[in-house]
């Protein structure tokens, strides 16, 4: 009988990873959009003046979705995060789950919703291969949801996001965006949220995007939000991945607090992730505006070849960092909700 040392000499050597950008960061981690339309309208994602959506041809079809995926994961990619817009408007959803859950390099699925549709879908994703979670919510207050969303969706928000914690998922994360004279005044709350049912609440730092009404006064530092819940709670620091986004605090009891500190202490220098635009364009920065489209270039007979010299002529691109956040808040780029986060 082969022993355990022998079946691992013999298996084949992981294909190295070919998504090496021009400062040597490895990318791993890709973010697609399904769909650029969201059935609420946070201010700091969406334009005031609302948007104009994209027609239903200038989105990528679920097919080739999958197939870009397969590509990516071929070249190195190791997780994807399925995003928006809010990724369940989207018809049919659970049949590109299944199909990404199929790709057999992919180690990771995860999705982004705003969980007012996933009450009644959560275990069906999760049974299909859906196995990383993370739900936007900035308030626990129902009126100052409607204010921030201008809609009144908070009951099924909540009855979503309790269904999520009963499903158990490998991963599940509460993403809150704090913004001065807002909602940073439930800081606390968010913190005993995470301690009372052992999830983990990520504290984003607010991001200039176009049209949202970014300021630096309206930007809560991490630094500050970590002083208030230390003030409650005994965190002891939890080093992750060199590659992962958030400083993480583990809560004596229970639960962890993250902190995304985009504004405050850039973490581009480690930065692993791509992003796929719904209409199939490949960013490989969130605040860089250059992007190049695959779907035109699978609409138009490329072959897979051809797709990844276009990625990696993309990754070629990519800037060391992005530009301080009073230049972001002036340059021109696609709203936050076109992008994909």
């Amino acid at each position: 009988m082969s022993s355990l040392h022998d079946i691992m000499e013999d298996k084949p050597a992981a294909a190295p990873n070919q998504l090496i950008d021009s400062f040597g960061r490895a990318h791993t981690y890709l973010r697609i959009s399904v769909t650029d339309r969201c059935n609420l309208r946070c201010l700091y994602c969406m334009p005031h003046e609302g948007m104009e959506w994209k027609k239903r041809d200038q989105l990528l079809t679920y097919e080739e979705i999958t197939r870009l995926a397969t590509i990516f994961t071929d070249m190195g990619i190791r997780k994807i995060r399925l995003t928006g817009g809010e990724p369940m408007v989207r018809n049919g959803l659970p049949t590109l789950i299944k199909e990404l859950g199929r790709i057999p390099k992919l180690e990771t699925l995860a999705m982004t919703t705003n969980a007012t549709l996933l009450a009644t879908h959560a275990h069906d994703l999760k049974t299909l291969g859906l196995n990383a979670l993370n739900i936007s919510l900035d308030t626990f207050s129902k009126e100052r949801f409607q204010a921030i969303t201008r809609l009144d969706l908070f009951d099924q928000v909540l009855q979503g996001i309790h269904t999520a914690i009963d499903c158990q998922f490998d991963s599940l994360k509460l993403n809150m965006v704090v913004m001065s004279g807002i909602n940073d005044d439930e800081i606390m709350d968010f913190a005993d949220f995470a301690a009372r049912h052992k999830i983990n609440v990520r504290f984003i730092e607010y991001m200039p995007f176009k049209d949202n009404s970014w300021a630096s006064d309206k930007v809560v530092t991490y630094k500050d939000m970590l002083s208030q819940i230390e003030s409650r709670y005994e965190l002891t620091r939890v080093e992750g991945d060199l590659s992962a986004v958030a400083k993480d605090y583990a809560i004596t009891g229970g639960g962890s607090v993250s902190f995304i500190t985009s504004m405050s202490e850039s973490f581009c220098s480690t930065c692993n992730r791509l992003r796929l635009t719904a209409d199939g364009s490949i960013k490989s920065c969130l605040f860089h505006p250059a992007e190049i489209n695959l779907r035109d270039g699978m609409r138009q007979g490329a072959s897979d070849q051809e797709l990844q010299g276009m990625i990696l002529y993309s990754l070629a691109q990519k800037p060391e960092a992005h530009p301080p956040a009073e230049e972001i808040a002036a340059m021109e780029n696609r709203a936050m909700i076109e992008i994909g986060g």
